[in-house]
């Protein structure tokens, strides 16, 4: 009985601190969604937990300063593609780490690792000046197609594919006649999505909320992302923070329908990708 006792309180205690927990994560976006809905006299004053009545004159302020829904689709047109590639190269190097055994592998991976150490402001002029000589200055392309070179991705598919993709499941494919990239489109693809999945998701959530490298590399309007589009919202001299709130309200319902329904992906695959040795 005193081990059952001590037991649910255990639970109890568990659980509380889960829902306090729960509670301060999820207050800040509840007060960021209020806030959209009330005016900066409000704001400024007090804090209130209910809804206000301006979020239809938010709505009106933004449309008037920024194009919105333009800098959506333009968030879309770099966000996705920039996923895809990542996910499909990083990989196939990630495979390619794993499974080949090929002098200095491990000094090119410490190489690629150290990648990560080093800030992406610091490489932005040199990496600006190549833009601007290849022409591609004020296009998406420069934020794409950096994508396929994720050292972050290429870490973590490595290890899990080390792990979860067994030689004789891959020798005997070779055995039956499969080329490299059968094998892994057919193969190791699918059996390292519960990971590619896992790391597309920072991979969206980061390049989506990306603002230095656009700012830096687009200069028409039309073409800014979501990030680039809510800090136009602020004006000159002064800043209405119920629209700024409600640009930021709009602008992460994309990231959170992402971690929602990849989450149940990753799941999933889990249970179906995993390999039984």
């Amino acid at each position: 009985m005193i081990i059952e006792k001590q037991s649910l309180a255990g639970k109890i205690g568990l659980y509380t601190f889960l829902v306090v927990l729960a509670f301060i994560c999820v207050l800040p976006f509840y007060m960021m969604v209020i806030n959209s809905t009330r005016s900066n006299v409000e704001i400024s004053q007090n804090v209130w937990v209910t809804p206000g009545q301006d979020l239809e004159e938010n709505y009106e302020i933004i449309q008037g300063k920024v194009n919105i829904w333009r800098g959506f689709l333009s968030s879309f047109i770099i966000t996705v593609p920039s996923v895809v590639l990542s996910a499909f190269f990083s990989a196939l190097t990630a495979y390619g780490f794993a499974k080949f055994r090929f002098k200095g592998r491990n000094i090119l991976f410490w190489v690629v690792l150290g990648t990560m150490m080093i800030p992406q402001q610091l490489g932005l002029i040199g990496y600006y000046d190549l833009v601007v000589g290849l022409g591609l200055i004020d296009t998406y392309a420069p934020l794409i197609l950096p994508m396929i070179a994720n050292a972050g991705m290429v870490f973590f598919v490595r290890a899990y594919i080390e792990q979860s993709v067994s030689d004789s499941l891959i020798e005997a494919a070779i055995i039956d006649g499969a080329g490299e990239f059968y094998i892994f489109n057919r193969i190791v693809f699918p059996l390292a999505m519960p990971a590619v999945a896992t790391m597309s998701i920072f991979t969206f959530i980061n390049k989506w909320n990306d603002l230095i490298t656009p700012m830096i590399l687009l200069h028409s309007a039309e073409k800014f992302p979501m990030p680039l589009v809510i800090s136009n919202i602020r004006g000159l001299y002064e800043a209405n923070y119920g629209a700024i709130y409600l640009g930021v309200t709009i602008s992460i319902i994309p990231i959170i329908l992402v971690v929602v329904f990849f989450s149940k992906a990753i799941i999933r695959g889990l249970t179906i990708g995993a390999v039984k040795g």
